[in-house]
């Protein structure tokens, strides 16, 4: 217990440091790092960055969509199994999720399962990521983060499934910084290196192979997301947690739990309407067996 408070607040100030020293990577602001230049780092500077490539691509840190290379997603890699200091059998102590504060925000405005995009829009656009003392500007929503925003509404009948994935995935590309991507159920694994195995540490070799071709797969600081096709992972797939927007999506043949209640009640009356009459006809059978349907998404 006090050990592992302690072990916690130690680990936060090394979750800061090794934030700062990848947010220094990410030039162009895009929550990544490439690959060449996180090993590069790990050999000169820091001894930190030395996962190997097949571990990170298992603990979902590594974007492997864009015409930049393989990059290091920035908020997953922190947040990665590699990353906790204290690993139980029943819970590991990690780096904190920095955006569990902005959904929190997000949350607290809203006060519903689901919103108008033009809502999320106002709130969001009064936000800032902190994700340095000088870094409080509100987020850039451009062109096509809009558009991706209303086309989840559109697949939601006008509103925005707060706790899905898609909505996840949107904030990752408003916070790149903070929120993490998040993948389909299933594509990764949160595994620690000793449930790994040898494989978890890239060999100097590998790690200096990536290295050279730092300068290759440099980019000119003018270079604009747009023109780093920055949003290459986006997957149009959509995972809901919430119960609430579940409902939303229940096909006009499934009833809900009330119709269905409703629908037993009718069964009924007509039932004992049919018996009163049929006379001596026994009630009972009328009656039908009645399962309301219910969809689980």
């Amino acid at each position: 217990g006090g050990i592992t408070h302690s072990f916690a607040s130690f680990w936060d100030s090394e979750c800061a440091s090794m934030k700062s020293l990848l947010l220094e990577m990410d030039t162009h602001h895009t929550g990544r790092v490439p690959l060449s230049k996180f090993y590069g780092t790990g050999l000169d500077e820091d001894w930190r960055f030395g996962e190997s490539e097949e571990y990170l691509r298992e603990l979902g840190a590594l974007d492997e969509t864009s015409w930049r290379g393989k990059q290091v997603i920035i908020p997953n890699y922190l947040q990665a199994a590699s990353n906790c200091i204290v690993t139980a059998s029943h819970y590991l102590v990690c780096c904190a999720n920095d955006c569990e504060i902005l959904l929190d925000e997000i949350e607290s405005k809203v006060a519903a399962p689901t919103a108008r995009p033009e809502a999320i829009l106002a709130i969001v656009r009064n936000m800032s990521s902190q994700s340095t003392l000088d870094d409080d500007a509100p987020p850039q929503l451009d062109a096509s983060l809009v558009s991706q925003l209303e086309q989840i509404a559109e697949a939601h009948s006008g509103e925005v499934p707060i706790h899905g994935r898609l909505f996840a995935q949107w904030l990752h590309y408003v916070f790149p910084r903070e929120c993490p991507f998040p993948h389909k159920s299933g594509a990764v694994a949160t595994t620690t290196p000793m449930e790994y195995g040898l494989g978890f540490a890239a060999s100097g070799e590998e790690m200096q192979k990536y290295a050279t071709d730092l300068n290759a797969t440099a980019i000119p600081e003018g270079t604009s997301k747009e023109e780093l096709q920055w949003m290459s992972q986006w997957s149009p797939e959509e995972e809901l947690i919430s119960e609430q927007a579940s409902l939303r999506l229940r096909a006009p043949w499934e009833g809900s739990a009330s119709a269905g209640a409703l629908l037993v009640i009718v069964a009924v009356l007509l039932s004992v309407a049919g018996a009163s009459r049929a006379g001596k006809a026994r009630p009972e059978a009328g009656l039908l067996p009645y399962h309301a349907k219910a969809h689980f998404v």
